[in-house]
């Protein structure tokens, strides 16, 4: 990979690969391996990784605290949603109770009604009836009254073109007579 360079004297010299900076037998892999054992042997000299583990398991309880009180809420949340859902229920039930009752109660006033209406058509037709017989009675009353007049206008006629005076005398003597019988 590596081309040959041309010199200046025309000969050519292979290029060789770098070498690596070594201190103390070390290259800067072994180095960069090394401070990372000495950092994570810190560490766990420290207690971190029990540390992050307490810290994790508290953040763990916390979140069991929460999903526990979230839980609880959600059940309050429920027993109420069931509570006014019952509620919501019974409401409609006293709803529908209601327009029973009061349908059963407009069928009995219009029941009521017809029948108070018949009553009142029945009682004013009797009344009518009444009226009627009444006038016809007051009529036929009349009728004979002036049916009676008549006559008694027309016998009088009667009688005194029939009768003179001398045949009034033998007929109130005869009727004299008939009342003495």
């Amino acid at each position: 990979m590596a081309e040959p360079h041309a010199t200046t004297a025309g000969t050519e010299v292979a290029h060789q690969a770098p070498v690596e900076p070594t201190a103390w037998g070390l290259t800067p892999t072994a180095w960069v391996a090394l401070a990372m054992i000495a950092v994570i042997a810190i560490l766990i000299w420290k207690k971190v990784p029990a540390a992050i583990g307490k810290a994790l398991d508290t953040k763990i309880a916390a979140i069991r605290e929460q999903l526990d009180e979230a839980a609880a809420l959600r059940r309050e949340a429920e027993a109420l949603k069931a509570e006014y859902q019952a509620k919501a229920d019974a409401a409609e039930a006293e709803a529908a109770a209601m327009v029973e009752r009061a349908e059963g109660e407009a069928r009995t006033i219009l029941a009521k009604a017809e029948a108070d209406a018949e009553a009142l058509v029945e009682r004013r037709s009797r009344m009518a009836e009444d009226k009627i017989g009444a006038e016809e009675r007051a009529a036929i009353d009349a009728l004979r009254a002036a049916a009676a007049t008549a006559a008694t206008a027309a016998a009088t006629k009667l009688i005194a073109e029939r009768n003179d005076a001398s045949s009034d005398g033998k007929l109130v003597d005869s009727a004299i007579a008939g009342l003495i019988r």
